[in-house]
């Protein structure tokens, strides 16, 4: 039996695990055999989605190569134009910025822009993306978002302009030459392609079930030992330790696909599941657990407080264990904004982790997967007694 770790050593290995990318599929079918071999019942739910492959990014400022990455998701380009600037939305409403490249900084560059479709899009993140697509600019610039977990303003298929990301210093050296015209050539491809959702079931007939879930794909960029390597490798090792649970109630575990972007597979799962949802009396989600310096959180979505309760007098025994206020930004939202209970197990003080090209193995503990397995696997007892 392969041990956590060996489940996370396997998918990481496999590098960065974005949608309809060939390493996203092999993690796709390694979880798939990983639930057979353990004796689950498989379903495989496809869907489609758009793949991206990105090649060469240039920046050129009068023969001087300045850094830049193409952004997840942006459209090639070729071009030489002149340069416009905007830091706040009133700028950008002002700016006259058609066939140029617009360099965004500032107050418009301290966040993601979250993809058009999102549910939880602002009306202010909205204005700022109908403003863009409306100026027409050759293609956008900006410097990393002033976030510690992601650095890159644009990932969003739908947003048909060129983007890239590009260093302070590079900002700094175009903002002192607003006369210049720089040089951009963006190498990418998006092709449409079929992402898969991967479902292990128990007893699928029963009234009740409790569901585990973690998504397995990652950002563009890194191989995603923490983000989520090491929450799929707990709910692997949960599908050999509760494979021969005597219980009348069915359990579910779900490798969603696609939670880096747009929840296109939850949204697959819910279609699929929408017949027997209601029957669903609890949801485990596992993301971001296992870093070696992170302390395993736990988080509870229950308007009731019951499940609570129950689960903080089994985390007593886990003294590694902090709880943390509810957080909406994975897969247990899909369950909890319907009104079902839920978990999230994640880890506390390492969030700088995720999303980067240095969330590796290195940085992973095994006594703390086991640890959130082990918590894991106590509370199911729990639930299905």
């Amino acid at each position: 039996m392969p041990t956590l770790f060996e489940h996370l050593t396997t998918l990481t290995n496999l590098g960065p695990r974005p949608v309809g990318s060939p390493a996203n599929q092999a993690g796709a079918d390694f979880i798939a055999a990983a639930f057979s071999a353990a004796g689950w019942q498989v379903e495989e739910q496809p869907y489609p989605c758009t793949a991206w492959q990105g090649g060469e990014t240039l920046l050129d400022l009068d023969g001087e190569r300045l850094d830049a990455t193409a952004n997840a998701f942006s459209l090639p380009c070729d071009v030489t134009a002149p340069l416009a600037f905007a830091g706040t939305l009133p700028e950008l409403e002002r700016v006259a910025a058609k066939g140029k490249l617009l360099l965004l900084y500032g107050d418009l560059a301290r966040w993601p822009l979250p993809p058009k479709s999102w549910f939880l899009l602002g009306e202010h993140e909205k204005k700022i993306i109908e403003t863009l697509e409306a100026l027409q600019p050759a293609a956008l610039l900006a410097p990393p978002t002033a976030t510690d977990y992601y650095g890159q303003l644009t990932e969003d298929w739908e947003l048909d302009l060129p983007a890239a990301t590009i260093s302070p210093a590079a900002a700094r050296r175009l903002m002192t030459h607003p006369a210049s015209e720089p040089h951009l050539r963006i190498e990418a491809e998006r092709s449409k392609d079929v992402a898969r959702n991967v479902v292990g079931r128990l007893r699928p007939n029963a009234e009740k079930r409790l569901v585990l879930c973690a998504h397995f794909d990652t950002k563009i960029n890194t191989p995603g030992a923490s983000d989520n390597g090491g929450g799929v490798a707990v709910l692997l090792g949960l599908a050999e330790r509760l494979s021969k649970l005597e219980t009348s109630v069915g359990l579910e575990l779900v490798a969603f696909n696609g939670e880096e972007y747009l929840p296109m597979g939850d949204d697959e799962y819910l279609r699929r599941a929408e017949a027997y949802f209601e029957s669903i009396q609890c949801a485990i989600n596992f993301d971001g657990v296992g870093p070696m310096l992170g302390s395993t959180s736990i988080a509870a979505f229950d308007e009731k407080g019951s499940l609570e309760t129950r689960v903080r007098a089994i985390t007593d025994d886990f003294p590694g264990v902090v709880w943390v206020e509810p957080w909406p930004e994975s897969n247990h939202s899909t369950f909890a904004f319907r009104g079902i209970p839920a978990l999230a197990l994640s880890s506390f003080g390492t969030r700088a982790l995720a999303h980067q090209p240095f969330d590796t193995l290195e940085g992973m503990g095994a006594e703390k997967l086991e640890e959130v397995a082990s918590l894991a696997e106590k509370i199911v007892r729990a639930l299905v007694v």
